[in-house]
């Protein structure tokens, strides 16, 4: 059993997010979980699948005790004023750095993974606990960098939202009424260097440590992804740009039955997410071991390198 050990003593948590980049809509979903939300302001939130899901939630769902998102900041300063009105956010930070010395705690919520060192650096310096969006990173220079990190005793955590999917649930549980399980199969929208993770963490609870190897058939812009695991089961993830409508999918196949599941319950799969993040902050205990963070970020990179080299198979234990 894990000793306690919490990184955040406080009774109460002031949370900063920073960052904000085109496709990603997080600062205005993860604050509005935390703070709940101004409903005809965040009407006017570019990215219309959030004020729709919040919709959705009784109002006593928004909320996680003790923790309010206090600091915004955007790399466009417009957008720090459009999320603070709806997510009823008090302080618009000139600069990410002004956050030190106002908050506990950091989300990084943007999911270009080689720009997350740059933006952890100052709040990883400062001591301060920082939750990075997906994925922590996709090249092993700063995979490299978030290691140390770790081993020096920095707090940090990443993960996708996909991890927590409750559709999936049943599954990570056992998959013993499949048989012997021979096939996954996880859809994937926009681009495996961002998206890619989505469909890896959905995967990675069901079959556990030990993928072997990756090998991406891309075309430049598409990927068709397959993966080994010791298990013997074989996973293939497609990732096709506008390819919306598979989102959420994933079939299991195995020797004496199948089974296709639909994620569709974001607000959940975030709002999991975020109180992993908290409960790690007040206990000092991670949701799940930091090598299985490595382990998926080898995957992406895997997949990146082998894109590069005209769909090689790239074997994760060659990626030191």
């Amino acid at each position: 059993m894990n000793a306690i050990h919490p990184i955040v003593k406080k009774e109460s948590i002031s949370i900063a997010m920073i960052g904000m980049v085109e496709g990603n809509g997080h600062p205005y979903s993860w604050s509005a979980i935390f703070n709940g939300y101004d409903r005809e302001e965040m009407k006017k939130c570019p990215y219309t699948t959030i004020p729709q899901y919040l919709g959705l939630q009784p109002k006593n769902s928004f909320g996680i005790k003790g923790c309010k998102v206090t600091h915004i900041w955007t790399d466009d300063p417009s957008d720090a004023v459009s999320v603070a009105k709806a997510s009823l956010i008090p302080n618009v930070l000139k600069e990410p750095e002004d956050a030190i010395g106002s908050v506990d705690a950091v989300c990084i919520t943007t999911d270009i993974g080689h720009e997350h060192v740059k933006r952890c650096k100052p709040f990883i310096d400062a001591g301060i606990p920082v939750f990075i969006d997906k994925p922590m990173t996709d090249n092993l220079t700063d995979l490299k960098i978030f290691n140390g990190w770790v081993e020096e005793g920095k707090h940090l955590m990443s993960s996708s939202c996909m991890r927590y999917s409750k559709e999936f649930m049943p599954y990570r549980i056992s998959t013993a009424e499949l048989g012997e399980l021979k096939l996954i199969i996880k859809t994937m929208a926009k681009t495996w260097e961002r998206y890619g993770i989505h469909a890896v963490e959905a995967v990675y609870p069901i079959l556990g440590q030990g993928f072997l190897s990756v090998q991406n058939l891309s075309d430049g812009n598409d990927n068709m992804v397959f993966i080994k695991h010791k298990s013997g089961t074989k996973v293939q993830i497609p990732v096709i740009k506008d390819m919306y409508g598979g989102f959420g999918d994933m079939s299991l196949v195995g020797t004496g039955s199948s089974v296709y599941v639909k994620s569709s319950d974001t607000y959940y799969s975030f709002k999991t997410q975020l109180e992993q993040f908290i409960k790690y902050l007040r206990t000092g205990v991670r949701p799940f071991p930091y090598q299985e963070t490595v382990e998926c970020m080898k995957i992406i990179i895997a997949g990146i390198m082998s894109k590069e080299q005209n769909g090689s198979e790239i074997f994760l234990d060659e990626i030191k």
